[in-house]
């Protein structure tokens, strides 16, 4: 075994595109094959690599922040910009968001791949630093969109920079672990933005503050991204050795960085520097992996979870609940959910909780189902339709929330890896967009029970796709998973 790594090492000092003078003797070798055999049987210190991953999830923060800052004050901003009961200026207000995020999304693997992660995180920052001011200063509704659209564009980046940097700079052992905190930080950017909006009504122009207010923690990511590692994955594809070795004893500890060379240098082929096309990511090798990541992110969208977002103001208020208490009963569900799985995603592993969690949402679905039927007396009604959705949200955030995003740029190989993210994204973009624009009607054309079901089945078409499609990637690196997944010709 030792021997065949041997051979890796040697072959990543020959490659032809790699610089000869930054890489080791080949008298090394039979040192490193002792070295690494004591290093396979520790982890690498987590701590090393956690405060890289804790700035990085910064993007995530700013994310779940823009998704909820509009929520409360949304009818002061529409009273001081005069646009006051038109429900369609106030619906682009929510939605301008969505159409830069898809913008942002298509290009974002591009931008991964080409300035690295680092400065991708910075360029995802900018445009959201510059979009909050203008949304903050503005008096016009022109303006207001313009804002928001220029945000969209950062969120849109946001998601793929953070997975693929927490997938490329985590030790195998917490990658799961250090995955969920991306779920985790989408979760307190939301609470902290309906908390900070809760004195919109008491203030004038209070909603500018709550705009003014996301420009801290997005200069501070831009900033604090200087100071960062760059991606070992990503230096070692542009050729930079030296570099990359660097970067993984910072992360991981100089003792574990031979043996992360070996595991990179295994499956490197020359062409990693060569320029994906887009027809490689639909059909050939690749299109299984880029199928998988696709439907599992179509398949989270159409689970039906922003649906319950959109509808449970309006369950709450009809039992007698505050919006502002229904949304902290969604958030404290979201996050407790998001925390749990955290705890369990190395343990159990990614499918398991996929499994059990898109069981859990169809289930939940059914409750829901249960509480519209006619049959149901009203008291009983509510207290189905409030324990359904708080147990849907929960068992969303036990998986199917955090775990694609970590599970993408896991299976998929290095070569691939920015922009097949890229495309995912926008699925998950797209139909987001196509939910949240047709829910409301179907919901009065087909009821809540036949909607409801819906939902429940395409939780259950979600469980019998992760069954026969999903591997399992907990504890694997990432060479590990991409030989399980794409046998080398």
């Amino acid at each position: 075994m030792w021997e065949r790594e041997g051979r890796a090492f040697s072959m990543y000092k020959r490659m032809p595109s790699r610089d000869r003078s930054d890489v080791m003797d080949v008298e090394e070798n039979s040192a490193f094959s002792q070295d690494s055999m004591d290093v396979e049987t520790t982890n690498p210190s987590m701590w090393l690599s956690f405060p890289h991953v804790v700035v990085g999830t910064l993007s995530s923060f700013l994310f779940g922040y823009h998704l909820g800052v509009v929520n409360e004050p949304l009818e002061s901003i529409s009273l001081d910009l005069g646009f006051s009961g038109n429900t369609l200026a106030e619906g682009l207000v929510v939605s301008t968001c969505l159409g830069g995020a898809l913008i942002g999304s298509l290009f974002s693997g591009w931008i991964a791949d080409g300035v690295g992660r680092r400065r991708a995180f910075q360029l995802c920052a900018l445009p959201m630093i510059i979009g909050a001011s203008t949304s903050a200063t503005t008096k016009t509704l022109a303006g207001m969109l313009i804002g928001r659209f220029l945000v969209g564009t950062g969120m849109g980046i946001g998601p793929s920079a953070v997975a693929l940097y927490v997938t490329e700079v985590s030790p195998a052992s917490v990658r799961g672990t250090y995955g969920s905190f991306i779920q985790i930080a989408t979760c307190l950017g939301l609470m902290v933005a309906l908390f900070i909006g809760i004195p919109v009504k008491e203030f004038a122009g209070w909603w500018r503050i709550c705009f003014w207010v996301s420009t801290i923690p997005a200069g501070f990511l831009a900033v604090a991204m200087m100071f960062c590692a760059e991606s070992p994955h990503w230096l070692y594809k542009q050729g930079r050795i030296a570099e990359a070795e660097a970067e993984f004893e910072r992360l991981l500890g100089g003792s574990h960085v031979k043996y992360a060379m070996v595991e990179l240098a295994k499956l490197d082929r020359g062409d990693d520097a060569d320029t994906v096309k887009l027809s490689e990511l639909f059909y050939g090798r690749h299109f299984r992996v880029v199928y998988i990541g696709s439907t599992l992110f179509a398949l989270q969208q159409l689970s039906g979870i922003n649906a319950v977002f959109y509808f449970s103001s309006s369950v709450f208020k009809s039992a007698g609940v505050p919006s502002d208490v229904a949304n902290a009963f969604i958030g404290v569900a979201n996050l407790s959910g998001s925390i749990i799985a955290m705890l369990l995603m190395d343990k159990l592993g990614r499918k398991m909780l996929l499994l059990w969690s898109f069981f859990g949402m169809a289930i939940s679905m059914l409750v829901q189902v249960a509480a519209a039927n006619t049959f149901v007396s009203g008291s009983a009604s509510l207290y189905l339709s409030v324990g359904g959705m708080l147990m849907f949200v929960l068992t969303f955030a036990l998986g199917a929330g955090p775990v694609p995003s970590l599970l993408l740029p896991e299976i998929f190989p290095s070569r691939i890896r920015a922009k097949a993210m890229a495309i995912c994204m926008s699925v998950h973009w797209v139909i987001n967009f196509f939910v949240g624009l047709l829910f409301l009607r179907l919901l009065e054309q087909l009821g809540p029970q036949l909607l409801y079901s819906m939902f429940a089945s395409v939780c259950m078409m979600a469980v019998v796709f992760v069954k026969k499609n999903v591997i399992e990637t907990k504890g694997k690196s990432l060479q590990e998973i991409e030989v399980a997944l794409l046998p080398q010709e």
